[in-house]
């Protein structure tokens, strides 16, 4: 950069003066190219007009600008100075040149020392400001009260009460932050009584104390001092109102809300967040509705409330709709639209939100990674999210954990086994959910002596107990091998009581192996232990139905009408053309291409014949003749979206299908032989695992 000859007035004229303030302003608006014109084209310029535009330099984030003016300066004062140390202590990294810098200064005031000092306690290093502190030969009360804070962020609140205590003067900043200071370290009555002690105090005062009292959970305390504040502003409302909505108290805070006299932006994000958390979806779009102004904070609690109370499709639609509207996706948005991604198997979606997370930097969070490598799991690309967790340095034990379970319920036990090792090798100690995690990769996968041994091992780390979902996995491990006597032992054999999950691990094994004996004591204890639990009648009455015993599945029928249980229905789903296409068993007409889809079922019908299937009827819960079972089959849910899916998804790409339950028995076979007939590779992701069709195999190898 290149100025013309500099000629400096030691005083300024009025023209001086308005080129000074235009510098200041521009500078203020970001408008940095107008403010230098007006420097450039100034023939004269007092030590002011460069302590502007270096000050404009600074708040348009340009360091070397401002230096290299600086550096140029025929003549400085200490306000010029004092303009480059504050711009140096702002910028990152720069804290060593902003020393060197002060240390160089002729004649520092009490601004400098306080510029200094602050700059540290804003790097966190207290130590260094307090030492300083120390050395100013004067200090006035922003001196004392930035030291004060220092001392409080260092979590040191007996040395600040004795700084505080030591103050010559104390204006009503100081005192605030005493009183913050207290609350933030949980002493909270001694808060109280520096607030009574007050002198004067402010709105700012009476929201501290207030913010204390919600931060350390005192929620009615806060709300009587609340309501005796002699003016609140909108930060007020905002304290008490996100302190209700953190306490789990959505009616009060709703009742506050609606009183608030003008609806911060802030306030309305809390207020659809704590409305989402509780179920109120209707309340928080009503919110959300109602907002002139909405920030990337809005959008993103809107789409959280939708993603948390299962309305992925809504919280897509929001996510949407907030690009479209220019609002780049922050963290939380990330986070649950990805959840949705993995809850829906969208994978076109959640790649275009890997690639935003790479342009944004957010690919560096162990969160925001682990929800990555989450969505490629369920969506079925286990090679992309194994890619994603090699790159990534930092992984803790969840991410561990993530990919143990994630080759668990792709039934790749030997991959599973290996993860675990590694984790184990490099001094990572697994914990509760990783045992659980490699237990079912031995169950999934048929690895019994593998999932003994491990089981057996948990007793030797001291840092995880035995619980019973540990005893679960075994239970489904042994039942899944046939070995359901000796899985029915363990239960009588385990330290606490069996839970649900042991029992219905039991049921499961029984419906397998054909067991009714044991199956109608494990399911007697399921239906005490979850009488409302549509699924453990369900799977009793598979079992009455397989063993021709319809009698008994019409009085289980009757006692599920007369606790007024009902049965989800089996729904399964597919991403195509970025839409998500539903469809429920029995009901293909309620697809807009029910028709070419009808036609696509009847050739798949022939084709399964050609290949020598024939349905079985086990798998229908209704005592109809052959017929009707076979036509009952072939409408089941995961069947229709696999049509769908030969019909729509171009050859050379996977079929993608989602389904809410367990995938049934006679569905498992029939996908098996059109993988094969039709030379597609067919996923297919149901309540409890992947099954990869390909070529008239399974993935799971029929062991699931």
């Amino acid at each position: 950069m290149r100025f013309a000859p500099f000629r400096l007035r030691p005083t300024a004229t009025p023209a001086i003066l308005r080129a000074n303030s235009l510098i200041h302003r521009y500078g203020r608006l970001g408008r940095i190219e107008e403010a230098e014109r007006i420097f450039h084209a100034m023939p004269e310029r007092t030590v002011v007009s460069f302590n502007a535009l270096i000050a404009a330099y600074f708040l348009n984030h340009l360091p070397l600008c401002a230096r290299h003016l600086f550096d140029r300066m025929p003549l400085r004062n200490t306000a010029s100075y004092n303009a480059m140390l504050s711009g140096l202590l702002r910028c990152p990294r720069r804290l060593a040149e902003a020393r060197a810098l002060f240390d160089s200064i002729p004649h520092p005031n009490v601004v400098t020392w306080t510029s200094m000092i602050r700059g540290y306690v804003q790097h966190g290093l207290v130590a260094e400001a307090e030492e300083l502190f120390l050395r100013m030969p004067e200090r006035n009360v922003v001196s004392w009260t930035v030291m004060l804070g220092g001392l409080i962020q260092d979590c040191r609140i007996n040395d600040a009460r004795q700084l505080f205590d030591r103050m010559p003067e104390k204006d009503v900043v100081a005192w605030t932050n005493m009183v913050s200071g207290y609350c933030i370290a949980g002493r909270i009555a001694e808060a109280r009584e520096l607030f009574d002690e007050m002198p004067r105090r402010n709105v700012v005062s009476w929201t501290a104390m207030i913010s204390g009292y919600l931060q350390n959970l005192q929620v009615d305390v806060a709300r009587k001092l609340f309501e005796v504040m002699p003016e609140r502003n909108e930060v007020s409302w905002t304290a008490m109102i996100t302190g209700y909505t953190q306490a789990g108290r959505v009616g009060e805070a709703a009742e506050l809300f609606w009183r608030m006299p003008e609806k911060l932006l802030a306030v309305c994000n809390a207020m659809i967040l704590g409305f989402g958390q509780h179920g109120m979806v209707e309340e928080a779009r009503k919110v959300f509705d109602g907002m002139v102004d909405r920030d990337d904070g809005t959008w993103s609690a809107m789409v959280k409330t939708c993603e948390q109370n299962g309305l992925e499709m809504e919280a897509l639609d929001n996510f949407r709709e907030m690009q479209m509207n220019g609002i780049q996706p922050n963290f939380a948005s990330i986070i649950s639209v990805l959840s949705v991604c993995a809850s829906l198997a969208i994978l076109d979606l959640g790649r275009e939100v890997h690639a935003a997370l790479v342009r944004s930097h957010f690919n560096d969070d162990v969160f925001v990674v682990s929800a990555l490598a989450t969505m490629y799991v369920k969506c079925g690309e286990l090679v992309k999210a194994r890619k994603v967790f090699d790159k990534f340095d930092a992984k803790d034990v969840v991410m561990w954990n993530s990919m143990i379970t994630a080759y668990a319920q792709h039934g790749l036990g030997e991959e599973a086994l290996n993860i675990f090792n590694d984790m184990r090798d490099i001094g990572m100690v697994p914990d509760e959910i990783s045992y659980i995690g490699v237990l079912l990769a031995c169950s999934y996968s048929g690895k019994i002596k593998e999932g003994r041994e491990i089981f057996e091992s948990i007793s030797s780390n001291p840092l995880v107990e035995l619980r019973a979902e540990h005893y679960a996995c075994m239970v489904d491990l042994l039942g899944r091998a046939g070995l359901v006597d000796e899985a029915m032992n363990l239960i009588k054999k385990m330290p606490m009581q069996a839970d649900a999950v042991v029992w219905g691990a039991l049921l499961g094994a029984c419906r397998t192996h054909r067991n009714t004996d044991i199956a109608e004591i494990a399911a007697k204890k399921l239906l005490h232990l979850e009488p409302g639990n549509a699924g453990h009648y369900v799977l009793l009455s598979n079992i009455y139905a397989s063993s021709g015993r319809w009698e008994d599945v019409a009085e289980l029928r009757k006692v599920m009408s007369s606790r007024k249980v009902s049965k989800s229905p089996g729904c399964s789903w597919i991403e195509f053309d970025k839409k998500v296409h539903m469809f429920t068993s029995g009901d293909m007409l309620a697809h807009p291409e029910h028709a070419i889809l009808s036609g696509m079922l009847e050739k798949l019908d022939g084709l399964l014949k050609e290949a020598g299937y024939f349905p079985d009827g086990a798998f229908v819960l209704h005592d109809v003749d052959e017929e009707q079972k076979a036509h009952n089959l072939r409408y089941h849910s995961e069947r229709l979206a696999v049509a769908f899916g030969i019909l729509k998804i171009p050859e050379g790409l996977p079929i993608r299908v989602m389904k809410n339950l367990r995938v049934c028995g006679d569905c498992h076979s029939a996908v098996k032989l059109i993988a094969k007939i039709t030379g597609r590779e067919i996923i297919l992701r149901d309540a409890n695992r992947f099954h990869h069709f390909k070529n008239g195999s399974c993935s799971c190898r029929d062991y699931w």
